[in-house]
């Protein structure tokens, strides 16, 4: 993988402010971010011109929306200390890439991304005949190129959005990372590595592409992330012009498959609100009782005396999510031989979520509270998210003309 261009692995992620996060978000996309915040850089903002894209008819949600989120964020653990949570309509610049990056994306680049049609066949109740709705991936794009992310996490599902954001990468250095002098000023930068580091990396320059050697590769990358008065970009032209390309102006991100499996909703089916089969994160402890003890269950289990196969139960499922081998052998068992009913076997289930709740709402309550020191956590987040843009903006305006200084 190529370096990026700040030299360190940087995961990028949003979620759109559509309605309450719920237990499937936890598990599938939240749990995973509270790994990440600990090993990399992560960039986690809330997607709010994505919602547009879909209930550009409901604006007067969107901000309550998001700022429940944040709260929602915070509650089960993500910690501004180590990642940067912001906005994405206040950082301005991601619009602006988005803008330029569409003079060069082909049309049909969008058109067969697989969820495009996907999607507009699951919500024929919303007019989705829009440019925003058919730009979005492209949005999305901008979204992770702008901070150079390296790492996306994502559902199998949406990894070809990923592939996108690399193929619209790959064309934009391949159209404007190699300009008439690139060459001229790669060897300037060269000389500004000083006397002994220019001889070191014209050696291992020559070594790897003329010997493909690359140990000779690695040992150049390295030495120029760890040179400390590079300029961001010279760079990325010496490492273009080791890899003999041109610029790396936009980095490559590579998807990262989430580790978990989908979280089941009440009826069996992945949890979702388009299905409403969803325990949200804010739901009372009273109400998330009554719903799971009136899930369906196996259709054999007619009577309590009749044994049922937990393989076709919905809440055998959870039990896979919330309760330990010696907890999973009793249900099983007990349903398969009829030795217990189907309320018993919800009950540690029960037990677990309301026990995975509690605290979680508790610092829900406390963030609800201090609605102000919310909006600071954001309001610093977007400061990092914003110097970050500008300096990949700057970037790219000077390879496509546009700096008119």
């Amino acid at each position: 993988m190529s370096s990026t261009a700040a030299g360190a692995e940087r995961v990028v992620s949003g979620m759109r402010p559509t309605g309450p996060l719920h237990l499937g978000h936890y598990h599938g996309v939240l749990k995973n971010w509270l790994r990440l915040q600990h090993e990399f850089d992560c960039f986690f903002f809330i997607a709010d011109w994505h919602a547009l894209t879909t209930h550009y008819e409901q604006p007067e949600d969107i901000s309550e929306l998001a700022l429940n989120m944040a709260v929602e964020w915070l509650a089960v653990g993500i910690d501004p200390k180590q990642s940067h949570l912001f906005i994405q309509s206040q950082v301005p610049e991601h619009a602006e890439l988005h803008l330029l990056l569409s003079m060069i994306t082909p049309l049909s680049w969008l058109e067969r991304v697989p969820t495009y049609k996907d999607q507009q066949e699951k919500l024929r109740h919303l007019d989705l005949s829009t440019y925003g709705f058919l730009g979005y991936p492209l949005l999305q794009s901008a979204d992770i190129l702008i901070y150079r992310g390296t790492r996306v996490p994502v559902g199998e599902d949406q990894v070809a959005h990923v592939e996108i954001t690399r193929e619209i990468a790959r064309r934009f250095n391949h159209l404007f990372g190699r300009g008439a002098d690139f060459e001229a000023r790669a060897e300037e930068a060269v000389r500004r590595l000083g006397r002994k580091q220019a001889r070191l990396y014209q050696q291992l320059r020559r070594r790897y592409q003329e010997e493909g050697d690359q140990q000779a590769l690695e040992v150049a990358q390295a030495m120029l992330e760890e040179h400390g008065s590079l300029s961001l970009g010279d760079r990325e032209r010496l490492v273009g012009y080791l890899e003999g390309v041109g610029r790396q102006i936009l980095a490559e991100p590579e998807a990262q498959l989430t580790p978990q499996a989908r979280l089941p909703g009440l009826d069996g089916q992945k949890m979702s609100k388009s299905y409403g089969n969803t325990i949200s994160l804010r739901e009372p402890l009273e109400e998330v009782t009554r719903k799971l003890r009136t899930m369906p269950t196996d259709p054999a289990r007619v009577r309590r005396s009749d044994p049922g196969e937990p393989e076709r139960c919905p809440v055998w499922q959870l039990h896979r999510v919330y309760s330990n081998e010696e907890v999973q052998r009793w249900a099983a068992q007990g349903c398969r031989s009829a030795g217990i009913g189907c309320l018993d076997c919800k009950q540690p289930v029960i037990d677990a979520v309301a026990a995975e709740l509690t605290p979680i709402q508790a610092r829900i309550r406390e963030y609800d509270a201090d609605p102000d020191m919310v909006r600071s956590i954001l309001s610093e987040g977007r400061e990092r998210a914003v110097d970050l843009a500008r300096d990949t903006l700057a970037q790219v305006r000077d390879a496509m003309g546009l700096d008119y200084r």
